[in-house]
């Protein structure tokens, strides 16, 4: 039974990466995000594919921005932005974690590293340059508290999936089954809802960028709704909260997944 639901999820998983490949050709969305979709799709099968069709595929820019506008939408780029990013790292941690034969504390610490600097530094800072004036450095700084809060919630979520689904089965630990990156798909997901929270709050206090439209050829980007005035600058306060919040759901993500192993 299980051999068969993961076999028709692979197939599902295949033909979505395909068409989201094929489609967003046409979709005016920032390259990134593009890339940042074929990923989550990579991860989520036909619920990356059906987020991108309902949270971003349209044909014109003018469209484009519109549909995106909505608030759930541009915390949707924000999500799959770091979920994509992070968890090319994340994936690269939990094949490491079984190469080097690591306990479960050293391979959630290894994954959350390797998730973090991909997704901050390349996938975000390095990527996303352009939105700092071009500048790296800026970048890296800009994008550092953002990245860092999400993260720690998609840890939160993916931590106790990961340690506690399958427990005991070894095939599910291992890179060269498909059990372990069925294990690793769903963990991903519920990593992506858990973080979804975090990333609501730091889109809506301009910390995060959402979906994004690229104008045509020799076109202007359209406006988005209620303008682009510059928003206030966010009080420390009130990131330190924040910080707090996220390092608290992360630790109690932590206690689950480490605890609930025995």
């Amino acid at each position: 039974m299980l051999e068969s639901a993961m076999m028709l999820w692979f197939v599902l998983t295949a033909m979505s990466v395909l068409y989201v490949a094929i489609d967003i050709r046409h979709t005016p969305e920032h390259p990134v995000l593009k890339w940042g979709f074929l990923l989550l799709t990579l991860y989520a099968g036909p619920i990356g594919a059906l987020l991108y069709i309902f949270g971003c595929r349209k044909s014109t820019p003018a469209e484009h921005a519109r549909f995106v506008s909505a608030r759930w939408r541009q915390v949707l780029g924000s999500t799959m932005h770091c979920v994509a990013g992070d968890g090319v790292g994340i994936l690269a941690g939990a094949v490491l974690s079984k190469v080097l034969a690591l306990a479960l504390l050293a391979e959630t610490a290894l994954e959350y590293v390797l998730g973090f600097a991909f997704g901050w530094t390349i996938f975000q800072a390095l990527f996303m340059k352009d939105m700092a004036g071009g500048s790296y450095t800026r970048s890296l700084k800009s994008t550092f508290i953002p990245e860092l809060l999400s993260m720690n919630c998609l840890m939160a979520g993916m931590v106790p999936v990961a340690a506690l689904a399958w427990r005991g089965v070894p095939e599910a630990h291992d890179p060269t089954h498909g059990l372990f990156w069925f294990r690793m798909s769903i963990a991903l997901m519920v990593g992506f809802a858990a973080a979804y929270p975090m990333n609501w709050w730091l889109v809506s206090n301009h910390l995060k960028h959402g979906m994004m439209t690229v104008p045509a050829p020799g076109g202007v980007a359209p406006k988005m709704k209620g303008g682009m005035a510059m928003p206030p600058p966010v009080s420390r306060e009130k990131i330190a909260i924040a910080a707090a919040i996220s390092f608290a759901v992360l630790f109690i993500g932590l206690f689950i997944g480490i605890a609930g192993r025995g």
